[in-house]
């Protein structure tokens, strides 16, 4: 790669307000990618269709449009760390081009706050253009130290369906992530149920914790019965999930796993010898320590 890439990074709800850590380790690393980001001022919630777009369809639209409006004002395209970010951005995106009168409807809104969204950007998840974009072997090329974990990867819903809106690969047998993962030296294991939700989406964490919780629950077990050494994500709110979840079912049936969650952008600077602090580890898991991974790692 000769040019940077450049993006408006978009951080939505959860990680400003749970996992800085995860943004700490993106402007780290983006550097080291040849990428450079924009900051979105006066971005706000996505936001999340399984709650706003099922009650109201125009004020979904409205909201994700005027997030849109601030990369395009900005000339560039946007890019999110977040699958539910991406799943409610990208499909909002593709019905302003598909659907004109909506965005024209949006429009609407959108002068009374003194914004306009033409339609001119695309939306894209950093897992996507870490693949697609930068590429496993240059990801491959930079790592100088391999890590040697056993990482159990969990792609997440919203990135990989509904199929038809989306692209990065299969919805069934995804290998993407798996392959982002063994570029760094680890070997991402098999185990029962990989392509489980992790009973957060939907807001089903918030109306219905138990039932949430217990899909968590099945889930974890299968990771810890895999021997895995972590958990690899690319979602902050399935990293909520795992993190804080297996700090709730301990709570609620006193079982508890252990597994240390990581953002893949976190293993990958690890792997590049940034430090933990550096890409924001200890403040990133809030409720399942470390430690085992930092052993292991020397």
């Amino acid at each position: 790669m000769t040019e940077k890439l450049t993006f408006g990074l978009y951080l939505g709800c959860l990680i400003p307000h749970r996992y800085p850590g995860i943004e700490a380790a993106m402007r780290k690393l983006a550097p080291n990618l040849d990428i450079r980001l924009e900051t979105l001022v006066g971005a706000s919630c996505c936001p999340p269709p399984g709650v706003i777009r099922s009650f109201d369809q125009p004020t979904w639209l409205a909201i994700a449009a005027r997030n849109l409006a601030i990369a395009e004002k900005l000339g560039v395209d946007m890019v999110t760390m977040c699958n539910g970010c991406y799943g409610s951005l990208r499909e909002a995106n593709e019905i302003f081009k598909e659907q004109p009168e909506k965005l024209k409807e949006a429009n609407k809104i959108l002068k009374d706050v003194g914004r306009q969204y033409n339609g001119n950007i695309e939306v894209y998840h950093i897992a996507e253009v870490l693949y697609r974009d930068i590429g496993v072997e240059k990801i491959r090329s930079i790592v100088k130290n391999p890590l040697k974990l056993n990482v159990a990867v969990h792609y997440g819903c919203h990135i990989l369906r509904p199929s038809d809106h989306r692209g990065i690969d299969s919805s069934e047998r995804p290998h993407f992530l798996d392959d982002l993962v063994e570029a760094l030296g680890c070997k991402s294991i098999q185990y029962k149920d990989k392509m489980l939700c992790c009973g957060a989406g939907g807001a089903l964490r918030t109306a219905c914790l138990d039932v949430s919780l217990d899909m968590a629950r099945e889930k974890l077990q299968n990771i810890h019965e895999s021997g895995a050494d972590c958990i690899v994500d690319i979602c902050p709110f399935c990293h909520l999930q795992y993190d804080a979840g297996q700090v709730q079912i301990r709570e609620k049936w006193g079982e508890y796993y252990g597994i240390p969650v990581l953002y893949y952008l976190q293993l990958l600077g690890l792997s590049m010898d940034y430090t933990p602090k550096e890409m924001g580890l200890h403040g990133n898991c809030h409720y399942v320590p470390i430690n085992s991974i930092l052993q292991k790692l020397g």
